[in-house]
């Protein structure tokens, strides 16, 4: 009896071993296994972003070879009715190919500020509009409108005089989480806008950096690489208009204000007609990112227009720079690095589903 209960137990014992072998076997498998894993992302990881930054030097160089007269003997491009394109209009968030090509699994995309609302060049009567459209146009309150432009004009003034229903350093100073207004016209970020009193409320949802600028001169926006961000602040135009506008770059450029008038009706042209110019600017947001493939449902229906489709581009952050490029024979100037900005809206006109019809 006692034979087989030591039998027993060295049986129990083999297979507590046997099953803490395989425990521990499993375990190191799995920390192997996740250790590849890892090795094999860091290695695309580093892939991708030596790809990324090659493709941003090249973008560079797109923007400093712009401003190098063309070669004898090089056909500028031109549009379906034989028009010359300007070449410049291209920075305006197309996915672009560079004199330079990048890898072919990376996008590059060049904002030109000039498509953008200049937030340290805007009139104070431009700025009130903007508030308005912001409220709802016709709709909004007058004293709401007063009071947030009361609190910009105190943010951007020269002094701690606290204006009529305005907010000044008494004001933010008892704050929750205090802090002192800019009293200075020159903002220094984008974001800043935010600190304003009401302003937090006023932009909230808005991609800041698409529909703002704080670099360079350009007071007006130049509609040809206006992003859609900044569009949709401009008194004059609604979802409509900003989408055949889109349209209607997308085949030929928008030269003067006569073209301007041929897509937009005469009384939003009056609202509009303070904002727009055809000014460019030598300060571009560039992006770079890893292409990514959106998933389309095609009904059998519509399969034959399978290739016609172009759908939006799925990819909301991407490594970006802000520069300044003077000159082809200077290095341009870095202004902002952020290696998660947040993409404008890059989709094509949406032609079909506001049935525009050019």
């Amino acid at each position: 009896m006692r034979h087989y209960q030591q039998r027993g137990s060295v049986i129990i014992i083999v297979l507590w071993t046997a099953v803490l072998l395989t425990v521990l076997v499993t375990a190191m498998a799995s920390k192997v296994r996740l250790s590849a894993k890892t090795a094999l992302h860091n290695q695309e990881a580093a892939g991708h972003w030596a790809q990324i930054m090659e493709a941003v030097n090249f973008a560079e160089m797109e923007l400093m070879m712009e401003r190098m007269q063309k070669p004898i003997g090089v056909e500028q491009e031109t549009s379906e009715e034989g028009e010359i394109l300007n070449s410049a209009y291209r920075f305006n968030g197309e996915a672009l190919s560079l004199q330079y090509a990048a890898a072919e699994n990376i996008v590059v995309r060049i904002y030109d500020h000039a498509g953008k609302i200049n937030l340290n060049r805007i009139p104070r009567r431009n700025m009130q509009l903007l508030i308005e459209k912001r409220l709802g146009g016709i709709d909004a309150d007058p004293e709401q409108v007063q009071n947030l432009l009361a609190a910009w004009t105190d943010w951007t003034d020269l002094n701690d005089l606290e204006g009529l229903n305005g907010a000044e350093k008494d004001y933010y100073l008892d704050l929750d989480q205090p802090y002192t207004p800019r009293n200075n016209p020159e903002l220094d970020t984008v974001e800043e806008i935010l600190n304003v009193r009401g302003f937090d409320e006023l932009f909230a949802g808005l991609n800041l950096d698409a529909a703002f600028t704080i670099y360079g001169n350009t007071r007006t926006v130049n509609l040809n690489v206006a992003t859609r961000e900044a569009m949709q602040l401009l008194p004059g135009l609604d979802d409509e208009l900003i989408e055949t506008i889109i349209a209607y770059r997308e085949r030929e450029d928008i030269s003067n204000r006569a073209e301007i008038a041929e897509i937009i009706p005469f009384e939003n042209l009056q609202q509009l007609s303070s904002w727009v110019g055809n000014n460019t600017s030598n300060i571009y947001s560039i992006f770079a990112y890893p292409k990514l493939q959106a998933d389309i449902n095609i009904s059998g229906d519509s399969l034959a227009d399978e290739a016609a489709l172009e759908p939006q581009d799925p990819v909301r952050q991407a490594y970006m720079e802000i520069v300044e490029v003077r000159s082809y024979n200077s290095l341009p100037r870095v202004y902002k690095v952020d290696p998660y900005g947040n993409l404008p809206d890059t989709a094509p006109a949406r032609i079909e589903e506001y049935g525009i019809d050019l």
